[in-house]
């Protein structure tokens, strides 16, 4: 190890499909972050651990910053706040567009004057989805960040296409203290196995399910039975419930003699086994809990820190 190893936290902040979970990816060279068209698809602060020879990055995804109405939102807003009092660097995304506006402009606004601050902390603005813009644009783009917004660097990257993310690592390297790394080489994130299993179900119900059906889901891991450590040739068994709202999403979800669920189960099973790397028993039960998304006890029941107030 070089005498000088940069070792920190990287919070990745931005609106609701911004690319945080993209770009989180991408800097890792692994899916970690489960990834679908839908806004608000991270929920919980996923960690997420880069190394070379010079530096440990701790990348910490969160959810997409909105307007709240319902306790979930709180919570999920109370996690971004949590997480940039934990960085020492906060990257904060904006995305382009191909509209005439070029980029997102209020939500820049928004993250700046209400949520950046009064952050003693170095900021990296980023323009995300630059490879939807000419070069002068991005560039004009980042000049107005520059000079409106006083961002300790500002840089465009496509997250999508893997461009601009050798100079982003380099940005943020001196931000980070000086120090020695916190985790062993080849660890990828500090959550468990049965985290991401449940990540992975819910991205197909994200991806398989329109309209309302996957903003009223939530996934629990009912069992986690790793049956190879006992038996090589016998398959984990993993037990998990999709908790809806109403009856009717159980219906939507389960479909005509439990087709939609069986396809859902299938694709999950095929990922969770690359995941894993070996054998899986996956079996789905769908249950309806009225109301959990404004509920603080069930939330806190799933993981969310349901407690005071979002920022």
């Amino acid at each position: 190890m070089e005498r000088d190893f940069f070792c920190g936290h990287a919070a990745l902040v931005g609106p609701p499909n911004a690319g945080k979970s993209t770009l989180l990816n991408n800097l890792l060279e692994h899916k970690l972050s489960i990834v679908t068209p839908k806004p608000q698809t991270t929920r919980k602060k996923i960690t997420g651990i880069y190394h070379d020879d010079r530096s440990q990055i701790i990348f910490l995804d969160t959810p997409g910053i909105m307007n709240p109405f319902r306790e979930l939102h709180r919570s999920m807003l109370k996690t971004v706040c949590q997480t940039l009092n934990e960085a020492d660097v906060i990257i904060a995304l904006i995305p382009a567009s191909g509209k005439t506006d070029n980029y997102d402009r209020e939500f820049a606004g928004t993250l700046f004057k209400e949520w950046l601050h009064d952050i003693q902390k170095p900021v990296i603005a980023v323009l995300n989805k630059a490879d939807l813009l000419k070069k002068e644009t991005s560039d004009d783009i980042l000049e107005q960040i520059r000079n409106r917004w006083k961002p300790h660097t500002a840089l465009a990257v496509s997250a999508l296409e893997g461009k601009g993310t050798d100079m982003l690592l380099k940005a943020i390297l001196p931000c980070l203290p000086l120090d020695a790394p916190l985790y062993p080489e080849g660890i990828l994130s500090t959550a468990p196995e049965r985290f991401f299993v449940s990540e992975i179900i819910r991205e197909k119900v994200f991806l398989f399910y329109a309209e309302e059906i996957p903003y009223a889901t939530e996934v629990v891991i009912d069992e986690f039975r790793e049956q190879h450590l006992d038996d090589p040739s016998k398959k984990d068994v993993i037990r998990s419930s999709i908790i809806v709202e109403r009856e009717s999403q159980k219906h939507i979800l389960i479909g005509k003699k439990g087709s939609a669920l069986k396809k859902l189960g299938t694709a999950a099973r095929k990922d969770i086994e690359k995941l894993l790397d070996r054998p899986v028993f996956l079996e789905l039960f769908v249950k309806v809990r009225p109301d959990w998304r404004k509920k603080k006890a069930l939330l806190k029941s799933y993981g969310y820190d349901a407690g005071g107030k979002s920022p």
